[in-house]
Parts: C-alpha cells; sequence; structure tokens
C-alpha cells in the first residue's frame, strides 16, 4: 500500500508527527462506506478501493480510511488509514493511494480541501476549555477532550438511526437543503453545496473525435510491453501521440498503429523514463492517461553463508541476486557498510561480495545484505590465534654491575606485553630497558645489584600465556688484579630471521654496528672470504671505535652478497663471528611468454619464470595486453596471480593482441617481460551442413557437404573427412590434409561394409564440431542401366554459323562408368579439329571455330557390357549466300520495269529466304532499295522518273544475312519523256544591305588584377561594318594591352593581366554606311587582399 500526495510524492518518507499510517485487518467484519469514488475491475483478481473527498478546517485531525476488498473473499477487508495531526493550508491538494495484490494494481485519488473556520465562536468559548499542566493561565496547549467526551456520551444517551443524509440530499430541491442540513445537525453550509456538487452524475460529453478514449492510466511492469488505445469517428484523420508534452515520434521503442478507426501506441521494453503522462491529439480534442512502470523487486538467488577465521584472515561474504548491476546495501549492528580501508564491496554481473582484508575480534557479529526485493544474512565467527613460543626466557646468574638480559620470541610480531618482577610489574627506568623488536621482546637491566634478585615474567596481553625465569645474583670479593679480559664479539642478529643472516634490499644502506669487549681493547678485522675489508672511504667500509666497529655497505649491489667474518684479538685471546649479507632486490622479468591456445574471445597464455628471484621467493605475476600497433597497456588482474599459465578474456575475435608479464616477489614489481608474439583469438567454426552421400562404388563412396553457417573471422581452411564402422567408435581419417572442395571421395573402403562418415571444419583455431551422418552406407556398387540425357536444343536440328564455337554438354548415367564412343554419319570421328572430353557423368564435344565440313549427324553410344544407348546429333553449319545469276530487264512500260534473275549455285549450306533489289539512274549513280525479302526471283520496279536510265542490282538472303556479293542487271529500262515544255522564272535576287544591329550586347564582368580576361559581343551588318572599342567614352588605340578580334560578327576585347585602373566603362560601337549602333559593359577590377597588403610592405 502507498500514500502519494500529488503525482511523485511518497508520503512514506513523511511519518512522523504530522503524518501518521495505520494498517488492520478483518477476516469476518462487514464493512459499508457511504461514497464510492473509484472502482476498478481486474481480471482472475479483482481489487476494488473506495475512499472518500472530504472538507476540513484548519487546525484539525484529517483521517482517511480505505478499505480493500479481495474478491472472490470479499469477506476478507484490510483497511489501511492516513491521519494528518494539525492540518495546515498546505496539506490541501490531490492524493493517491495505490494497492497492490500479487501481479495486479489500482489506484483511487480523492481532494482535500482547507479552509479556515467561518463560524464566530461565543465570546466566553475559552471557559470549555482547559489547559494541560498545573501553571493555570500559563499552561500548556488547550485541552478541549472535555467537550469531545460529553457529545459522544450524549450520543450513547441518544442514540438515532444510520441515516444516508447524503442520499436524501441528492434526491432533494435546492430550496431545502437548509432545512435537511438543520434537521440533522450540519453546519458548514458551504462544504455541503461542494460535496453535492462532486456527487451530483454529469452526463460526459460526447466527443465529436473520439469513440473511445484511452483508460485512465496503464499499469505495466519494467522490460515489458505496454498499448494504450483509441477508437475514432473518422478513420482517415491523422493523431499526435504526446509524452509529458512533447510529440513522440515513432521508433523501434514507440511503434504507431493505425487499423481501420483504431489508433494504437505500443511501448517496448518499458523503462523508469517511460513513467509519464501521455496525451493523444485529434485535431484540437485530447485523451489524456498515465503509464506507471512498476520495476520488479530484485531477490537474492544465493544467501550468505557463516563465515569463520582466524584473527588477521580475510573474510569474504558472497551473494548473488536475481538482476545484473542491481543495488543491495549492506549492514552490520544496523550500521550500512561502505568502502573503506577496512571493507571492499565488489559486484561482478550479479554477484556482490564484501570483502574484510584482516579480520579482528571487533569484527564478530551478523552481516546483512538488503535488496528492494529480500534480503539475507550470515555469521562471521573470528577466533584468537594460538600464539607459539619460539623461544623462551632463561634464568641468568650474573655479577654486580654486569648487564641482565631476558629475551624471548613469540610468532606474533604485533603481539604487545608486560614483565613482572615477583608479581609486580616491571617499569622502565634509567638501568631498567624494555624492547620490542618483531617477534623479539627483550628485558635488559645495566649494572645490576641484589635488590635485583627475584624471578621475572613475561605475560602477552590477549593470550593466556607467561614465560617465566630466575634473576641469581652472585656476590663476588673483588680483588685488586690487572684487567685483563679475552675479546667478546657481541653481534644480535636475530631480528632478521635466520640466524646470523642479514637481508639487504638493493639499493639500500647497510650499517652493522658490533659491540667490542676485551681489555686491552683489541684489533678488529672484517673481512669478505679471504679479502680484508679496509677502514678507508668507499662504498664498502668500516668504522672503528673504542667498543664498536660498524660494517657500512652504501647502495647495496647484487655483488656485495656473500659470507663476511669479524675477527678481534689482543693478548688475551681472539674471538670470531661469521655472518652471511643476503642482498634482495625486484625479481628479473618473465621471459618467453606465448600464446599457447585461443578461443573466440579468450587466449591462453604461459610463460616462463624469471631466472633470478631477485632473493625473495615469486608470490606471482602481473598481465597486461595490447592491440596491435596500439601504446595503450590494459591490466588484466590487480591481485597476483600466482601460476605461469592464464587464461585472458573479453578479447575481440579478429583482432591481434600482445602480452607481457610482471613478476612480483616480497620487494616489488619486475620490469616488463618482452612483449609476445601477436595472436588473434579465433574460435573454430560451426559445424559443416547436409552431408549427404553423391555415390557410392565397391570401395569409394563420394560424399559432399555445406559450409559451416558460422565461419568466424578464422575462415575455413579446409575439411578433414572421417569414418568408421557402425556399432564402433574408432575414426579414421580419410585425408591427412584438409580439402579445400565441399566434396570429397574416401578411397579404399571395405567392400560390404556399413560405414558412418563425419565432416570436420578446420581452420587456425583448430576442429570444429563433427557433422555426422545419421544413417550408415552400404559400400557396394550399385549396377545402372546405360542411358543418354540429350539436352532438348539438341533433340531437333542444331545449327551455327560459319567461325563459331560449338560446345555441347551431353550428360549420361550409368554403373559401373560406361564406354563413351562417337561416329559422324556412321564412320569414326577422326577429325582433329573436333575435340573430346569425357568425364564420369557427362560427354563434351567441342569445336573452336566452326567449318561447313563439320556439318552432318553425329551419333553417341554409351555402351556397359552387351548394354546400350545411343544418340543423333544433327550439326548443320552455315554461311552467307552467293549472288542471283543472270539479272535482266525484262520489260519497260510508263513508269514502271519488270526484272527476272536466277538462284545462287551456293546458297550457304541452308534456304534462301528472299532478295534485296535496289535501283540507281545513271545520273547520279545513288543506289536505292526498291524491295527488301522478296521471297521471289523476279520483281516489278515502279514509280521510276520520266527521261531516267535506269540499272539493277540483286543481293541474296539466308539465316546468315545478305551475300557479299551483288548481281547486277545485264541491261538498262529506259522511262521516255512525253512533249511537255517547263517555263523557268526569271530570277530576282534579294537585298541584303541592313544598318548595325548587336545580337549580343557586353555583359558587366568582375575580374581579378593580374588574370587575363576578355569581353565579347556579336553585330550584324551588311556591307560590313567598322568596329571601335572605346574605354570611358575614350578610343582604345593601338595599345599592346589590348587585343581587339572580329570573328564572323563575334566581336572580342582581349586585356591582358588587367590591373585596378583598368577597370571602368567599356563601349563597342559599329558603323557602315546605313547607320551604326553601340553596346556598353562596366568592368570591375578587384585586387586581392594578400596581393595588397605585399604592395603595402613593398612601399
Amino acid at each position: 500500500m502507498k500514500w502519494l500526495k500529488g503525482k511523485w510524492l511518497d508520503l512514506g518518507s513523511k511519518a512522523g508527527k504530522h503524518v501518521q499510517f495505520k494498517e488492520a485487518y478483518d477476516r469476518n467484519s462487514k464493512v459499508c462506506v457511504c461514497v464510492s469514488l473509484f472502482s476498478h475491475s481486474l481480471k482472475s483478481a479483482q481489487v476494488k478501493v473506495y475512499c472518500t473527498s472530504v472538507l476540513l478546517f484548519c487546525v484539525c485531525v484529517y483521517i482517511v480510511r480505505v478499505y480493500v476488498f479481495l474478491s472472490p473473499y470479499l469477506n476478507q477487508v484490510y483497511t489501511y488509514e492516513m491521519s494528518i495531526i494539525k492540518v495546515v493550508e498546505g496539506d490541501a491538494g490531490g492524493y493517491r493511494c495505490e494497492v497492490t495484490s500479487k501481479d495486479k494494481c489500482d489506484s483511487c485519488t480523492f481532494e482535500v480541501t482547507v479552509e479556515a473556520v467561518q463560524e464566530e465562536q461565543p465570546a466566553n468559548i475559552l471557559d470549555a476549555f482547559k489547559r494541560s499542566g498545573d501553571a493555570g493561565e500559563d499552561a500548556g496547549d488547550l485541552d478541549f477532550s472535555a467537550l469531545l467526551k460529553k457529545r459522544e456520551k450524549k450520543a450513547r444517551d441518544e442514540p438515532k438511526e444510520d441515516v444516508d443524509v447524503w442520499e436524501i440530499l441528492k434526491d432533494a430541491k435546492p430550496c431545502d437543503y437548509e432545512k435537511i442540513a438543520f434537521d440533522y445537525g450540519i453546519t458548514d453550509l458551504r462544504g455541503l453545496l461542494k460535496r453535492l456538487k462532486k456527487m451530483k452524475k454529469v452526463e460526459p460529453k460526447k466527443s465529436d473525435a473520439f469513440l473511445k478514449k484511452l483508460e485512465q492510466c496503464y499499469s505495466v511492469d519494467k522490460g515489458k510491453r505496454t498499448q494504450m488505445h483509441v477508437e475514432l469517428h473518422d478513420p482517415n484523420v491523422q493523431v499526435k501521440w504526446l509524452k509529458n508534452g512533447v510529440e513522440i515520434k515513432p521508433s523501434a521503442k514507440y511503434v504507431f498503429e493505425c487499423v481501420g478507426n483504431k489508433r494504437t501506441l505500443t511501448i517496448n521494453k518499458s523503462n523508469l523514463s517511460d513513467d509519464a503522462a501521455y496525451e493523444c491529439v485529434v485535431g484540437e480534442e485530447k485523451s489524456f492517461t498515465e503509464v506507471f512502470v512498476k520495476e520488479p523487486p530484485v531477490t537474492i538467488t544465493k544467501l550468505l553463508d557463516d563465515v569463520h577465521v582466524v584473527v588477521g584472515e580475510k573474510v569474504e561474504f558472497e551473494c548473488e541476486v536475481s538482476e545484473e548491476g542491481a543495488n543491495v546495501k549492506w549492514m552490520k549492528d544496523g550500521v550500512e557498510l561502505t568502502k573503506d580501508g577496512k571493507y571492499r564491496i565488489k559486484k561482478d554481473g550479479k554477484k556482490h561480495t564484501l570483502v574484510i582484508n584482516e579480520a579482528t575480534i571487533e569484527d564478530i557479529g551478523m552481516y546483512y545484505v538488503y535488496t528492494n526485493g529480500g534480503e539475507s544474512k550470515g555469521e562471521l565467527e573470528v577466533e584468537a590465534k594460538e600464539l607459539e613460543v619460539l623461544q623462551s626466557i632463561a634464568d641468568l646468574s650474573v655479577k654486580a654491575c654486569e648487564q641482565a638480559m631476558f629475551k624471548c620470541e613469540v610468532s606474533d610480531e604485533k603481539v604487545v606485553g608486560k614483565w613482572f618482577k615477583d608479581g609486580v610489574e616491571v617499569k622502565p627506568g634509567n638501568r631498567i630497558k624494555m624492547s620490542h623488536i618483531g617477534r623479539i621482546h627483550k628485558l635488559t637491566i645495566d649494572d645490576v645489584k641484589p635488590q635485583d634478585d627475584g624471578n621475572y615474567t613475561f605475560v602477552p596481553e590477549g593470550y593466556a600465556l607467561s614465560l617465566s625465569a630466575k634473576l641469581n645474583f652472585i656476590e663476588i670479593k673483588i680483588e685488586y688484579v690487572p684487567r685483563q679480559d679475552p675479546p667478546k664479539i657481541h653481534l644480535d642478529t636475530s631480528s632478521t630471521g635466520s640466524k646470523n643472516t642479514i637481508v639487504v634490499v638493493a639499493g639500500n644502506k647497510l650499517r652493522l654496528d658490533v659491540e667490542i669487549t676485551g681489555e686491552p681493547v683489541p684489533t678488529v678485522c672484517w673481512m669478505k672470504g679471504d679479502t680484508v675489508i679496509s677502514e678507508a672511504e668507499g662504498r664498502v667500509r668500516v668504522e672503528t671505535r673504542a667498543t664498536l666497529s660498524s660494517f657500512v655497505i652504501e647502495g647495496a649491489e647484487r655483488p656485495d652478497e656473500g659470507q663476511y667474518s669479524i675477527i678481534v684479538t689482543n693478548p688475551a685471546g681472539e674471538d670470531r663471528a661469521e655472518l652471511n649479507v643476503k642482498i634482495v632486490d625486484v625479481p628479473n622479468p618473465p621471459e618467453n611468454v606465448r600464446c599457447m591456445g585461443v578461443g573466440e574471445d579468450t587466449a591462453t597464455i604461459t610463460w616462463d619464470p624469471p631466472k633470478f628471484d631477485g632473493g625473495a621467493p615469486i608470490k606471482g605475476y602481473l598481465m597486461e595486453r595490447k592491440k596491435q600497433g596500439s601504446s595503450r597497456w590494459t591490466k588484466l588482474n590487480f591481485e597476483v596471480f600466482e601460476s605461469t599459465t592464464y587464461e585472458a578474456k573479453k578479447m575481440i575475435e579478429g583482432v591481434f593482441y600482445e602480452m607481457r608479464v610482471f613478476a612480483v616477489n616480497g620487494i616489488g614489481i619486475s620490469q616488463p617481460s618482452g612483449n609476445s608474439k601477436p595472436f588473434m583469438p579465433i574460435a573454430p567454426t560451426s559445424e559443416p551442413t547436409r552431408l549427404t552421400v553423391e555415390d557410392v562404388t565397391d570401395s569409394t563412396c563420394a560424399l559432399k557437404w555445406r559450409p559451416p553457417e558460422r565461419v568466424g573471422a578464422g575462415g575455413v581452411d579446409g575439411y578433414i573427412i572421417e569414418w568408421c564402422k557402425e556399432g564402433e567408435d574408432n575414426w579414421v581419417e580419410a585425408n591427412k590434409e584438409p580439402v579445400d572442395k565441399n566434396t570429397y571421395r574416401v578411397k579404399g573402403l571395405p567392400t560390404g561394409e556399413k560405414l558412418l562418415f563425419r565432416v570436420v571444419a578446420m581452420n587456425i583455431a583448430g576442429r570444429s564440431p563433427p557433422c555426422t551422418m545419421k544413417q550408415s552406407v552400404i559400400i557396394r556398387e550399385i549396377m545402372e542401366y546405360p542411358k543418354i540425357r540429350l539436352p532438348r536444343q539438341l533433340r531437333t536440328k542444331f545449327i551455327r554459323k560459319v567461325g563459331e564455337k560449338i560446345n555441347l554438354v551431353i550428360p549420361f548415367q550409368g554403373k559401373p562408368r560406361p564406354v563413351v564412343n562417337w561416329l559422324k554419319d556412321g564412320e569414326p570421328l577422326e577429325n582433329k579439329s573436333v575435340g573430346i572430353r569425357t568425364s564420369d557423368f557427362d560427354t563434351i564435344l567441342f569445336i573452336r571455330s566452326a567449318e561447313r565440313d563439320h556439318s552432318g549427324t553425329y551419333t553417341l553410344s554409351v555402351q556397359i557390357d552387351n548394354m546400350q544407348d545411343k544418340a543423333d546429333i544433327h550439326i548443320q553449319i552455315v554461311d552467307k549466300p552467293g549472288p542471283p545469276i543472270n539479272v535482266m530487264v525484262t520489260d519497260v512500260w510508263g513508269f514502271n520495269a519488270a526484272l527476272e534473275w536466277k538462284p545462287p549455285k551456293d546458297t550457304g549450306n541452308t534456304d534462301i529466304i528472299g532478295y534485296t533489289i535496289q535501283k540507281a539512274d545513271k545520273k547520279t549513280q545513288g543506289w536505292f532499295t526498291v524491295y527488301e525479302h522478296n521471297r521471289r526471283p523476279s520483281c516489278t520496279a515502279s514509280d521510276l522518273v520520266m527521261g531516267n536510265e535506269y540499272s539493277f542490282r540483286v543481293f541474296s538472303e539466308n539465316i546468315c544475312g545478305l551475300s557479299d556479293e551483288v548481281a547486277f542487271s545485264k541491261n538498262t529500262a529506259i522511262i521516255g519523256k512525253t512533249d511537255l515544255e517547263y517555263n523557268k522564272p526569271a530570277f530576282k535576287e534579294k537585298d541584303m544591305s541592313s544598318s548595325p544591329k548587336f545580337t549580343a550586347p557586353l555583359v558587366d564582368r568582375v575580374v581579378v588584377a593580374g588574370y587575363s580576361t576578355a569581353i565579347s559581343c556579336a553585330v550584324r551588318a551588311y556591307p560590313k561594318a567598322k568596329i571601335v572599342w572605346m574605354k570611358n567614352k575614350m578610343i582604345i588605340g593601338e595599345d599592346p594591352k589590348f587585343l581587339m578580334q572580329n570573328n564572323q560578327g563575334v566581336l572580342t576585347l582581349n586585356i591582358r593581366k588587367p590591373g585596378q585602373f583598368d577597370g571602368g566603362k567599356y563601349s563597342c560601337k559599329a558603323i557602315n554606311d546605313l547607320g551604326e549602333d553601340e553596346v556598353e559593359c562596366r568592368l570591375e577590377v578587384r585586387v586581392l587582399k594578400e596581393k595588397k597588403e605585399g604592395d603595402e610592405e613593398k612601399k
């Protein structure tokens, strides 16, 4: 249940003294509500919400009750109540309540109106109130509970029947409102009228545009699709869809549909931004609705597990949620956990992890993870570490004025403790010193005195453990004897780990101070192997004082590593100590980085460990990659990876990458290794498809298949074919090298066996999944009768022209392979210009250039043993015909002439289909066609011209065209004249004289200085006109800058490289004896700015 003010304000976050919420549930109560403002039916589960709208007065309590009925169980009633304490004017406005049941949702709205009190109160109204508290008039707020109690008591004494006053008012006349209000105790007449106005049913105004408007609201889950429908009166009218007042354009998300008079808006993959107000606009009419997008709750699919660790160990709480990128909240003891130095929160898809780097006792407790749709908890238990004593303190017996030192070593460097003497804590002073270096704790007592005798105890804090030892004070009588003590080296390297081993990081300074005792003062000698280290200034040197000798190495280097010894001598004896100096450094870079295998977006990288680990164990490796040709490296891991083989993921198929590796030890990170050779992530192809059998013999099987549907960037290098016997799993490769084609004949197969076949595609990434034949194949020759399948065009006469190519492909069938034989006109085909090629399933007859002697009947026969099939092919090679014979003019009458001739001797190896006849008169000798495609060897030429003598010629024609040679008529046809005379009219010469007139004027031009230009016009005049060119009304003379041309009346003035002063008004005048004419234009010369600036600089 949600209470909202306005459209978006959730009142649940405002709960407090001003707004309060209450929820109740009664299974058997029956509730009757007077006014029903909203009722919305749903399928399968019906939800009805009833609410009322009330007029309020300021400074009162406003209570809204909502009753929710869930059908079919209508006797179950849920009551939700919102109370507004001390109503103010700001509480006025529209409110909405939403209720959700399973996957159904319903809502209702109501208005709250707040007005000031209008009634006049009696003068002594305060007498009816009492103040809270005991301070009299100055007490707290007014308390009017006594009046409320009186009214309740009166109501109980005089019960009245429940009457629905509003039903009476709805049916009453307006003049009776005041009387009914008085009878039933209603004093707020203004509020009464407003409420009645809202309750009266108003007939909805019929829309001129809409038959059916949008629903009041739509509810949709996030990611789902929703549709909004309207129906219109006019099916041809255009509509607009608006979202929050902004027009929506059709797209993949917003789809508009128009079917008849129905208009639909579909919203695909709804998200929170689609939660808005929508309008459908038709002309000036609008239909409004609202879309509410519900975000599905995020549930926890993998719950938290309890974790049990030891102090200092790493803790990880891990859970999985139902959606990627969801927000979760981690809490402990009611406090939200955030990313800081102690906690780390990681997200990886649906997986969320809370990491505690080093667990402590304070981290013990219950940890919770929350989503908007669920929660989970896990308990963390942290155990204290067991403290191990590596070296206990030992009893000491010392003399007066000597030094006593108790020393112990425990397993944890962070442990602190206290020293006690006979149960009393020891405090540090001038003689007593306490130290804690790493795992070693020391108590040193200088100048021991008798009162220092006793039991000493070391107690680690937080552990039920104590280490004890006794200090015995020895009293010695001192006699004066010349002191002579043997030398003693006090060398303490226990803090460095191993005994007498000093570890130095390369580049750091080593200074080892060694305390030396002895009387007389001993002589000190430092050596490395057999080499004595001098006390001179240098990077490796020795500094000696009275009781102290210091060994110094400035900027330690790897050659400084080795065994060192210190020897002290005096007359009383000699002492010697050995120590080992170990130089540690970052490791060398890894070697031989290489790619061992690739996938679609992955690659397996391996490398060799560095030759030198820097003196410290290798902890792991860091990897980086980059695209070939790029300089940007990308880190692949942020935590060290211990193995020397790594699988890089999320790479792009078909792109070349390079890798490099860093080695990590306790000192630091090495330099990067050399780049690996470029490699490309490539996945094997998908399996080939449609594997079928083409042919089977006694020992072979021909297969064919289709390429894989998914090839990828690696392409296909070839195919491997494998076979095995049915019921077995021992696959045998038929070809060692991959084949490029999609067909292959497997040879050497066992006869009569049932075999299965499969094909695998190969590329640089390896083998694809196999495509296996579902049914087995029996290896056995199939007998088939020989048969020629003659193409349709060869079943009739095959005609070609001389010089053309002939390529006849004739398929046949038969098993085993039949014998093919060709004959021409019943004789064996021995012509070398005719080529024959035969395969297993067809034969080809090929002629590069056809000749007439290639014509004839070709017989093809295919034979298997005594079975035979034959087919005849008739080939005809044709050429152009020869000319007709003996063309004669047999008769002439009027304007006509009759011609006859004989067919040609050479018809071109085909039939003559017609003749073409042409005529020519003796005067012009021009040939004109009289007839085309004339089928008879005779014709009549008509419409001949009187007085002319005509000759004729004839062409033969077949399917190749007209003959190359022509036959001329042996005699001519003369068309005689009649007695007619032609009176020729007298010739009158036309006067062509005219005054000058410009047919094309000059045109204004703008030119750039320094570039030659021309202006032109055209003039017509007879006799020829004199041309005069002028500039600014001044005649242009023989100036070499100007060139004047006149070509058939086209006048051109060429200006060579015009300057700034060549601009102006140009005119052209044409003059002859009959008159003159003139045209003019304006020429503007522009100077480039750069040129002007250059001229100014020169000036």
